[in-house]
């Protein structure tokens, strides 16, 4: 665990959500979310598909303007900036489905990601790392990104990401498609970086396991509403979570059909 996560004092916070609301129109997606993230940490948010975990990112990184609430970032109040500033304040998001620019190469693709910089040799050499971490993404340099199978796209998203020079880094669902061998790459990587560069992550996963094993806290979503909040070694022990996410069975409960079985969140 990260020595972020053993200070738990609020001036360790890089991230602040406070009462956040959002909706698509009419319907709201998450209701009063209110959460931190420490410095250094990799914090998760666990639910069910459509509980509202993408919501959250966008919401933070301003492609989605709240309702009501107010979002801190280093203490600033970022809440419905434009997202061109929030890159610039140090926040970067890895999308859902990756959403790398099919038609640019590999290289173009990691320059898109560093747009807001003027440094480029700092730049050039942030592309080097990037080729460190994903030793695929050089020998496809100039390939274009459409072509790349599923986990490399994954894997150039997360770079291009870094390419910002973040803080903090919003994943969504990174293994979404992926193989377990690729899912397992994958988060190394993510825990590689946070451990080596100390950039925060905020993570939405609805594989549970991985996310629990990486993380240092976590938060649980239902229906746009947190219910609970813990470190994921705490987490992980709750038997709601084993049995609602984790897949684990109390023998005592033998027969009781699982659908009918209410959470206590707890």
């Amino acid at each position: 665990m990260s020595a972020a996560a053993v200070n738990g004092a609020d001036g360790d916070s890089i991230l602040s959500l406070m009462n956040v609301e959002s909706a698509y129109g009419p319907i709201k997606a998450i209701r009063g979310v209110s959460l931190k993230v420490r410095r250094g940490e990799i914090v998760t948010v666990l639910g069910s598909n459509g509980a509202g975990k993408s919501t959250i990112l966008k919401t933070i990184s301003g492609i989605l303007d709240p309702n009501r609430g107010t979002i801190l970032y280093k203490g600033g109040d970022i809440t419905a900036l434009d997202p061109a500033v929030i890159v610039q304040r140090g926040v970067s998001q890895v999308p859902e489905g990756r959403e790398v620019f099919p038609l640019l190469s590999v290289r173009d693709n990691l320059l898109m990601g560093a747009y807001t910089r003027q440094d480029r040799d700092a730049v050039a050499r942030d592309i080097e790392v990037a080729y460190g971490y994903f030793p695929i993404l050089r020998e496809r340099a100039t390939q274009d990104a459409g072509l790349l199978s599923g986990g490399q796209q994954q894997m150039l998203a997360i770079s291009r990401a870094l390419m910002a020079a973040p803080q903090l880094i919003l994943l969504d669902e990174p293994s979404l498609g992926l193989s377990p061998k690729l899912t397992r790459e994958i988060f190394e990587i993510v825990v590689r970086i946070n451990r080596e560069r100390g950039t925060t992550m905020l993570l939405v996963e609805q594989n549970a396991n991985m996310a629990l094993n990486v993380a240092d806290q976590g938060y649980v979503l239902e229906n746009g509403r947190i219910v609970m909040e813990d470190s994921c070694a705490a987490l992980r022990e709750k038997e709601d979570i084993k049995e609602f996410y984790l897949g684990v069975k109390d023998a005592g409960v033998r027969g009781e059909r699982r659908w009918k079985k209410k959470k206590n969140w707890r």
